[in-house]
C-alpha cells in the first residue's frame, strides 16, 4: 500500500500544519503553482515529490518540473497537470489524452477549489486538492491524502484550515 499526499497552488508557501497531515504519506503530488524552487525543495526534502508546473511558475520551476506527469502507482495509472478542468468541463489541451487514454486517477489544480469527483463517462477519479497558499480566491486551505492499495484507491482524507 502507498499513501499519497496531494496538494496544489502553494504559491511559494509551505504550510507548517500540513507536515503532520502528510507525515504518514510515502509520496507527495503537487499539481502546480508551486511558486518557487525553495518551496519545492521544502516538500521534496520532506517526502519524495512528483510535481508539475502551473501558470504562475517561472522558468526555474518549468526547467525542473514538466507540464504533465503520467505515472503508475501500484497499478493505478495517474495523470497530473495544473490546468485540467473537471468532469464535463475539461481543458481543451488535456481532454484528448483523457478521452483517448484515460487514467484511473486524474489530478489537477488551478481553481483553488477542492473537488473530488468520479467521471462516469471516462471512468476515472478526478481530484483537485484546492489550494494551500496564502494568495488567491480561496478562504479555506485544503489538501488531500489517500491510499493506493493494488488497483484500489481508498481512505481518502481532506485537510482543511482557514486561510
Amino acid at each position: 500500500m502507498t499513501k499519497i499526499g496531494i496538494l496544489s497552488d502553494t504559491h511559494g508557501f509551505a504550510e507548517p500544519r500540513l507536515f503532520d497531515f502528510f507525515s504518514s504519506c510515502d509520496i507527495l503530488f503537487h499539481a502546480g503553482d508551486i511558486g518557487n524552487l525553495e518551496t519545492a525543495d521544502v516538500w521534496s526534502s520532506f517526502k519524495p515529490l512528483v510535481a508539475v508546473y502551473g501558470n504562475i511558475d517561472g522558468a526555474d520551476i518549468r526547467a525542473v518540473y514538466p507540464e504533465v506527469q503520467r505515472m503508475d502507482c501500484e497499478g493505478v495509472d495517474i495523470l497530473m497537470t495544473h490546468v485540467g478542468g473537471y468532469p464535463g468541463r475539461y481543458e481543451r489541451k488535456i481532454y484528448p489524452t483523457l478521452k483517448n487514454h484515460p487514467p484511473k486517477l486524474f489530478i489537477a489544480g488551478h481553481s483553488h477549489i477542492l473537488k473530488v469527483m468520479y467521471d462516469k463517462t471516462l471512468q476515472f477519479l478526478h481530484i483537485n486538492p484546492g489550494a494551500m497558499g496564502n494568495s488567491g480566491i480561496h478562504r479555506v486551505k485544503t489538501a488531500v491524502r489517500l491510499a493506493v492499495d493494488g488497483n484500489n484507491m481508498k481512505d481518502l482524507e481532506i485537510f482543511e484550515m482557514q486561510r
